[in-house]
């Protein structure tokens, strides 16, 4: 006999039963330090009074009512969004993959109207991660992604980040858009460049293209901006978000400029647990909490605190680790041991994290860190460190 619960994790035989603000409480009596927030999920950390406040007041009216009658939260939040961004439109759908499979059939849809429906094919980035369904694992081009899942979903070609001759080299009559993830979180932490952002924004306008950022871990304040496009000083056409946006609360978004949303006309797309009650009550409370004066500038304090001290313990252990990555609270530590090490020794003491490409251990703690949380992070991973190096 199999397990009940389908296999394809393979989870810390550890489990939860509450969480406030920073911490977790496990089912094994302990209190955990979170530096991993649900791999930066929950970004305004566990418990938020304003998100349990929001929710628990939706939930006594209506959860849910379908895509065929309007939903106000949905409207109110969309104004938000746009009042906050680039964007001009909004669509809100469940999750990250959906959100960029909703912004890769945008890109079809708005060439297929404007009379050019040979124009599908999107330059994606090596080491890149969009989701899991068969056009996202399409979009990321990674092997270990695509393996048993094969014929691979056409339409989209591949180039090195930071290269753009070869983005140039890799333009054809057929090609749409470029979709990249202003830092590749999943391939450890590997920040894009400002100037190469800005050298796909100008390549796109002059050769008439989309650019579609993929912003579903980066966004919603993990940076120290909203999005973490504003550092280059750019807009997307299109830019998909998730993760942080519901604090924990299942829900994505897919925001476009007017040119590509015009395009999605009635019965384009759908979904339909897409933009719920709840879920729209939950998220719009977050955008209020990180729209609040001050709230930016706290993630981008505390991020170079958290640099800081990780600074001083990569220098005093230059046998464990190698390189600080990252930008705000969005960190990476890239190991010269194996990664599942460092990560399992921190668990071990009480500190959640989460593993990442390059052999990077990923920090992404709640966006509401303070400097005692910080402090007690960076102790542990000093003892980790030592633990490691006398075996």
């Amino acid at each position: 006999m199999i397990p009940a619960l389908l296999s394809n994790y393979a989870p810390a035989d550890l489990s939860f039963e509450k969480g406030e603000g920073m911490y977790l409480y496990g089912n094994d009596g302990r209190r955990y330090l979170d530096f991993a927030a649900g791999i930066a999920v929950s970004a305004l950390g566990h418990a938020h009074p304003k998100l349990v406040g929001a929710l628990t007041e939706q939930a006594k009216k209506v959860w849910h009512v379908s895509n065929l009658f309007r939903i106000p939260g949905q409207e109110e939040l969309a104004k938000k969004l746009v009042a906050a961004t680039f964007a001009d439109a909004v669509y809100f759908c469940n999750s990250g993959a959906e959100a960029n499979e909703c912004g890769i059939k945008m890109v079809r849809k708005y060439f297929s109207t404007n009379g050019h429906p040979e124009k599908y094919r999107i330059i994606a980035f090596e080491n890149s991660f969009h989701g899991r369904t068969l056009a996202t694992i399409a979009a990321a081009g990674q092997e270990k992604l695509l393996a048993g899942f094969g014929p691979v979903v056409e339409g989209f070609d591949h180039v090195p980040v930071g290269d753009i001759e070869k983005v140039k080299a890799a333009i054809t009559e057929e090609t749409a858009a470029v979709l990249i993830e202003p830092v590749l979180g999943e391939g450890g932490i590997q920040v894009v460049e400002p100037a190469f952002l800005r050298a796909l924004r100008k390549l796109c306008d002059e050769h008439g293209l989309l650019l579609m950022l993929d912003e579903i871990q980066t966004g919603m304040g993990r940076t120290g901006k909203l999005f973490a496009h504003e550092h280059a000083g750019i807009t997307p056409d299109i830019l998909t978000s998730a993760k942080a946006l519901g604090g924990g609360f299942p829900v994505g978004a897919c925001l476009a400029v007017e040119k590509v949303a015009k395009t999605m006309t009635v019965g384009s797309h759908g979904s339909t647990y897409g933009g719920n009650p709840l879920a729209m009550a939950v998220a719009g409370a977050v955008v209020d909490v990180m729209t609040e004066e001050g709230f930016l500038d706290h993630v981008v304090e505390m991020g170079n605190h958290l640099k800081q001290g990780l600074t001083g313990v990569v220098d005093r252990h230059p046998d464990i680790l190698e390189e600080i990555r990252g930008i705000g609270l969005h960190l990476g530590l890239k190991c010269k041991v194996e990664n599942t090490l460092v990560a399992t020794k921190l668990l071990e003491h009480g500190v959640l994290t989460a593993k990442g490409g390059d052999n990077v251990v990923r920090l992404l703690p709640p966006l509401i860190v303070e400097d005692a949380q910080i402090s007690e992070f960076i102790a542990v991973l000093d003892d980790v460190c030592t633990e490691l190096e006398n075996g």
